[in-house]
């Protein structure tokens, strides 16, 4: 690993995030609420930091492939750090861990939050609040490849690192180009939503926050009452079905803009998503139909779609109380959460093609059992699938359930009841927001202990980053190759003469 190279392009990332950390200060002036220079002076912080990495450490012509690893989980742990200052600078949050729980949230597009009351907070810190979603949501490695030349080398190792999925769609020869198609896409969606959204009576701010939280799949509303607070079809219809293409891979986005439309259909992980969710709604209509949870057939299947599309999804979103709803309903969006959305979208989860595959190959077993001598190959599509991508995946479910073990045990072991510690793990581990019992769709996260709190921030960022990300950096001979950084005022002669050494 090249230390310097990791710490130099760390910079740059502290330096565009103090940049975004600007964006607020408009909101504060026209709303009044006293942050503005609250904004400014953790713009200025991110600023310095960034610069001094910068100028310290030499930025080296080549980045490998191991270098990806630590640039992308030690950008998220900085910027989630960097990002938790406005929270902390508010001072409505009591301590420190419980703004970074909720800044790591935001940039994993979790959506888990420690506060009781949503609106307690100032105006600009909710905005900021979704811009972290946003920002998340596609990437900010990608948008960084997507407007800083300067990441050019080495920006294949940092794209494969933090976009989720099996394999990495390539739209364009260049990766900066497919991460501008991706992040103008995004944009151009986000763009559509807040006018959607304004035609149903929202004003600018929510507008913008929830069109924020929705393409990102996030879920940190402006109110405690979430999108129930609005009690709007209309406002609800759009938010499911930009909730449902934020959860769709955006390169299919793009082929459809292109005027492919046929590319959503010829996706058979897009067939398999949408027909989960279709199955899902109608299961969930039918049991709250029949334990009579609603009134009306429509304000049951409303319901139940939204709920569905914001678990299934990752959004994490709220319409109802779900936790109140019959067992069978609970069982499966909790089942929903570990699937997520598809590979190469906005969701988390384990993702929809990595499940499609998993029943291909089990199916495929079966039949070995059967068939002795019958060949067989696993397609997706029409595409056979290279034997590395199934061990891969196999790899991951191996990885995903010891993870959700090991937190478990860890949560529950610091005090939490099972129900509420396992359902707050697979949703931080899934990045969805609410689980069960204490940590419900109308319940918060901020009377769990620090430490439990802790252990759930690094369930996102494990989540967000697909495992292996972060399960890498725990590896001896990872570290172990890792070379000492360069620094600006050793000069070429000094720094020859030490590699040589090496």
């Amino acid at each position: 690993m090249r230390t310097g190279e990791v710490l130099n392009i760390l910079g740059k990332l502290l330096i565009l995030l103090s940049l975004f950390l600007l964006t607020p200060i408009p909101f504060s002036l026209y709303y009044q609420d006293g942050m503005a220079v609250t904004f400014l002076f953790c713009s200025l912080c991110g600023a310095i930091l960034g610069g001094l990495l910068v100028a310290i450490f030499v930025s080296e012509k080549e980045l490998g492939y191991r270098d990806g690893f630590a640039v992308v989980v030690f950008s998220w742990l900085a910027l989630a750090l960097l990002g938790a200052m406005p929270f902390y600078l508010s001072g409505q949050m009591p301590s420190f861990a419980d703004c970074f729980f909720e800044s790591m949230s935001g940039f994993t597009t979790t959506g888990s939050t420690i506060l009781s009351q949503v609106e307690v907070l100032p105006k600009s810190v909710l905005f900021w609040r979704a811009l972290t979603h946003w920002l998340g949501g596609m990437g900010i490695i990608v948008l960084t490849l997507a407007i800083l030349p300067l990441l050019g080398v080495g920006g294949m190792q940092l794209f494969q690192a933090e976009m989720p999925g099996p394999t990495k769609d390539r739209l364009a020869p260049r990766i900066q180009d497919t991460a501008r198609i991706l992040w103008s896409v995004y944009v151009l969606f986000t763009l559509l939503e807040i006018l959607l959204l304004l035609l149903g009576g929202m004003d600018f701010f929510d507008a913008t926050c929830h069109s924020f939280a929705t393409l990102a799949t996030g879920g940190f509303s402006t109110h405690t009452a979430s999108v129930a607070h609005f009690d709007s079809l209309y406002i609800e219809a759009v938010i499911i079905v930009f909730m449902f293409l934020a959860g769709v891979n955006f390169s299919l986005h793009y082929h459809g803009l292109r005027g492919r439309l046929s590319s959503y259909w010829q996706s058979e992980e897009f067939r398999f998503y949408l027909a989960l969710i279709v199955m899902a709604v109608l299961i969930v209509t039918a049991a709250n139909f029949f334990a009579r949870t609603y009134d009306s057939t429509g304000e049951n299947l409303r319901t139940a779609s939204f709920q569905v599309v914001s678990i299934i999804t990752t959004t994490g979103f709220g319409t109802a109380d779900f936790d109140q709803w019959p067992p069978i309903c609970k069982i499966l969006l909790v089942s929903l959460m570990f699937i997520g959305g598809c590979a190469g979208s906005t969701g988390g989860g384990i993702k929809q093609v990595r499940v499609l595959l998993f029943f291909k190959y089990a199916r495929l077993q079966l039949r070995h059992l059967v068939h002795p001598q019958a060949v067989g190959a696993i397609k997706l599509g029409k595409v056979k699938v290279p034997k590395e991508v199934l061990i891969s995946i196999l790899g991951f479910f191996g990885l995903y359930i010891a993870v959700i073990l090991l937190a478990t045990l860890v949560v529950t072991g610091l005090g939490v009841d099972i129900v509420t510690g396992g359902t707050a793990v697979i949703a931080t581990l899934n990045n969805i927001g609410p689980g069960l019992h204490l940590v419900g769709p109308v319940q918060h996260y901020g009377h769990l202990p620090a430490t439990v709190k802790v252990a759930l921030s690094f369930c996102m960022l494990a989540g967000r980053l697909e495992l292996y990300t972060v399960a890498v950096l725990f590896t001896s001979d990872y570290w172990r190759m890792a070379r000492k950084p360069k620094l600006r005022w050793q000069g070429d002669k000094f720094s020859a003469v030490r590699e040589n050494k090496e």
